[in-house]
């Protein structure tokens, strides 16, 4: 009896350990497919960390929206404002984006020397790091960005976000935190 009842667990067993592998594929297969698009705009609703921003304010001066494509389907954003220096509020954000874009418009270069991330989300697994690592690419590519900067809420959620994904915490604002992520 008990010679047959091992051979049963074990092929149970290497049954299941072949089914989760393949379904853990299926779940993360849509990442390989995934490609980072600029938006002109974004639904602000499913925005969860900064709602109140609109469209207008996500791609004015200095500012724009990335989004990770797949099969037609944005499935992750990321909301970028270029700057020279770092802010510590959304109206800094704002005023530091638009005097780099002026400045930049002034003397015919490209937007500011720092990536501003001030807001990302995803709507499926996955999503939030894949487009992550897509944005580092894209700033390690181009020739006149040399900083990638969070602009983050005070929340553990963000924190362990930045954090797992490779992220340094450079300073803690009155209503915001900053995360830097190394591009050289």
């Amino acid at each position: 009896m008990k010679k047959k009842f091992y051979p049963r667990i074990k092929a149970r067993l290497r049954k299941n350990r072949q089914l989760l592998s393949k379904n853990i594929d299926n779940f993360f297969g849509w990442v390989k497919g995934a490609k980072l698009v600029e938006l002109k705009e974004c639904n602000t609703d499913e925005d969860p960390v900064r709602p109140e921003l609109d469209n207008n304010f996500r791609t004015g001066f200095g500012r724009k929206i990335y989004g990770v494509e797949y099969q037609g389907e944005i499935h992750a954003v990321m909301c970028f404002a270029y700057t020279n220096k770092i802010p510590i509020s959304v109206d800094e954000l704002e005023k530091l984006s638009t005097d780099a874009f002026l400045q930049t418009a002034m003397r015919d270069q490209t937007g500011g020397q720092i990536a501003i991330a001030y807001t990302v989300w995803s709507k499926k697994k996955g999503g939030g790091k894949l487009i992550v690592k897509e944005v580092f690419k894209k700033i390690k590519k181009s020739n006149h960005l040399n900083r990638l900067v969070t602009l983050s809420p005070l929340t553990e959620m963000a924190t362990k976000f930045h954090k797992r994904n490779g992220a340094k915490l450079i300073q803690i604002n009155e209503t915001t935190q900053n995360f830097e992520y190394k591009v050289l």
